[in-house]
């Protein structure tokens, strides 16, 4: 077999330089700190990053909410931003509390990188890299895209927002809040506007970070599993049979301890973002219904806005379920290369060993949303009927009022 050396950790860190930038930035990417300093540099990152969204997005977002409780669309318009700002904090201590368990998965795939391979093997870890990558750089492209026109436009007299006297009386901010200082007189103004910039660039790093993260490291599983596969086809190359078998078994329960590492961190946080997925893009739903049937009308940049942030609540969802889909289906193609096995023409010994393989693989690796919901296509289809319905029994019970 044509095996290849690799040289150090540079296929590693092509493959996570991306993730790695934008976790670093807020100083939750999971790393071996070379000294205190190092760590204690990467915490201060964190909590900094926690207390901006915090006493700059969070708290002044819910005391404008309660000012304006009782006005439907002005409690959207802040919803609309102060639910991402929370969950991006709900993130930020996740990920920041499981640094330490998501290091061991780090690591796992560092020494996946740096073990020799054969070209095929190669190519199929770097296949799964460009997946995470390509889907890293689109999540971001269009996160961004959304923030320019909450952050930048305002700069220009034109906001994306539901304007009314009550929260915003003299100036125009990106996000609707409310302080204890006038806001509208110089410089408290440029101030608060430049915290809600760096919320809006903190925010987006940190949401599309932690959620690469989980791609990331879920195709690099997937990867892992199809090379187990062509490992277990192939399983005549080795030596000896045995010890063949017992390199596959160690390394599937390796893969496990690693998938399971991920499952402990992500499934709490993939139940809240089901739950906010929801409610959100139901929020968005009766925006756009009421705006269209009650003959409102709707400028070019808030449409744009509206249909680039449905797209970034759908594409990120779809992350998590298209993920797991794939993972179940590298799970399923590995068993059915055990059982496609000739175990039949084996000794009885070396087809008991086979066998071991077999149950186990006969159970799939599934992410879960608070270890109750698969997170897969199926369950997207399912949650996106459930919302489509919610819209359509919405606007059947306005026209009938009409």
């Amino acid at each position: 077999m044509d095996i290849i050396k690799p040289n150090g950790y540079a296929d590693f860190e092509w493959a996570t330089r991306l993730n790695r930038i934008l976790l670093n930035i807020v100083g939750i990417w999971p790393n071996a700190h070379k000294n205190a300093y190092d760590k204690f540099f990467s915490n201060v990152r964190a909590a900094f990053t926690a207390i901006v969204l915090l006493f700059a997005g969070t708290i002044p977002g819910i005391h404008s909410l309660v000012r304006t409780w009782g006005d439907l669309m002005s409690m959207i318009d802040n919803l609309q931003f102060t639910l991402p700002i929370t969950m991006t904090i709900i993130k930020l201590i996740d990920i920041w509390w499981k640094k330490t368990d998501l290091l061991m998965a780090i690591n796992m795939i560092a020494e996946d990188w740096v073990k020799d391979k054969t070209s095929k093997e190669r190519c199929i870890m770097i296949k799964q890299a460009q997946n995470a990558r390509i889907i890293t750089i689109v999540c971001c492209s269009f996160m961004f895209l959304a923030s320019i026109l909450v952050v930048i436009l305002p700069c220009f007299g034109i906001t994306v927002r539901y304007i009314t006297n009550v929260t915003d009386p003299v100036k125009i901010l990106p996000l609707q809040t409310h302080y204890i200082y006038d806001k509208n007189q110089s410089p408290y103004f440029e101030i608060t506007f430049a915290s809600q910039f760096l919320v809006a660039m903190v925010c987006v790093t940190s949401y599309t970070g932690v959620d690469n993260l989980l791609g990331l490291l879920i195709f690099h599983l997937c990867g892992q599993l199809e090379i187990l596969k062509e490992k277990l086809i192939n399983i005549q190359l080795f030596n000896n049979y045995n010890e063949g078998i017992a390199l596959i078994v160690e390394e599937h329960i390796r893969l496990i301890k690693c998938f399971r590492i991920i499952e402990s961190t992500y499934t709490l946080l993939l139940l809240g973002l089901l739950m906010y997925f929801g409610l959100i893009f139901c929020m968005y739903g009766f925006l756009t219904l009421a705006i269209l049937i009650e003959g409102k009308g709707m400028s070019m940049i808030r449409f744009i806005y509206l249909v680039s942030i449905v797209l970034n609540i759908s594409m990120h969802m779809c992350l998590f379920c298209v993920v797991g889909e794939i993972l179940v289906t590298k799970c399923e193609a590995l068993y059915q290369a055990a059982y496609e096995h000739k175990w039949y023409t084996l000794e009885p010994a070396k087809a008991k060993n086979l066998l071991l393989i077999m149950i186990r693989a006969n159970k799939s690796l599934y992410i879960t949303a608070g270890k109750m919901f698969p997170m897969t296509m199926s369950m997207f289809c399912n949650v996106s009927d459930l919302i489509n319905d919610y819209h359509t029994n919405y606007l059947i019970f306005i026209k009938l009022i009409l």
